[in-house]
């Protein structure tokens, strides 16, 4: 009979426990030299293997969350807009509004720091385990519009409907034609009440019809999905990006 600890990395290679298998001799060696009972060694093992598989977890969210970059909530300058809700800001990062399927609007001009803000509280809910989605606004209607074209909407409209939290970013910026609208309704209707969506724009509510093709009825429907359960983060100030400029003659 094959003794057990001979037996052991087959078995733990069979189970896929890569971080027992690669730590487990040197665990136990570590064990002995410091007493450890038989419930710490396993406790270690357990804990490492834990650790790593979050990790991997962590990279694979994060991969797939195709953020444009890492931002902090340390990182941004609050001092710099004229009108923000530091308070309201501080709590969306509590991650609260994801178990309302609450959506967040980070509404002003150029420079203010809305898509830092936004993509730092989309990697906040990547690391505290949720699905998410980066996106530019143009590049969802592209793709879709090139999946309905290729008779594919559908399984590409998933792409969008499925991550806990969408970030849609720079809606506004330029303009969206009908198809572009209804498609654009169809990703905000699908997540209805379903899952978070956060959205960057330079453009308030009242001026979205001017975004959605000229569209009344659309641009109601859609900003009553997006409205119904909504935290709208106004900021106001010059842009950020321009402050070197200000003094250039």
């Amino acid at each position: 009979m094959t003794p057990p600890d001979r037996l052991l990395p087959d078995h733990l290679s069979y189970l896929k426990l890569a971080y027992c298998l690669d730590q487990h001799r040197p665990l136990a060696d570590q064990a002995a030299r410091e007493s450890w009972s038989h419930g710490d060694y396993l406790a270690r093992l357990a804990e490492g293997e834990v650790h790593q598989r979050q990790e991997q977890s962590l990279r694979r969210r994060l991969r797939l969350a195709r953020l444009p970059w890492v931002k902090t909530l340390d990182q941004f300058q609050w001092s710099w807009p004229k009108k923000i809700n530091r308070l309201q800001v501080q709590n969306l990062f509590t991650l609260g509004f994801l178990e309302k399927h609450t959506n967040v609007v980070f509404c002003g001009g150029v420079g203010l720091g809305k898509t830092h803000l936004a993509v730092a509280l989309t990697h906040t809910a990547c690391v505290a385990g949720h699905s998410v989605l980066y996106a530019p606004a143009v590049e969802v209607i592209n793709n879709l519009a090139a999946a309905q074209a290729a008779h594919r909407l559908k399984a590409e409209l998933k792409k969008y409907l499925a991550p806990r939290v969408l970030l849609l970013d720079e809606l506004g910026y330029l303009p969206i034609d009908k198809t572009g609208a209804d498609l654009l309704f169809q990703v905000i209707s699908g997540r209805y009440e379903r899952a978070s969506t956060l959205i960057t724009t330079n453009k308030a509510y009242k001026h979205w019809v001017g975004i959605l093709n000229n569209d009344a009825a659309l641009a109601s429907a859609l900003l009553d999905r997006i409205i119904h359960h909504v935290e709208t983060i106004l900021i106001e100030g010059s842009s950020y990006r321009m402050k070197d400029r200000v003094d250039d003659p």
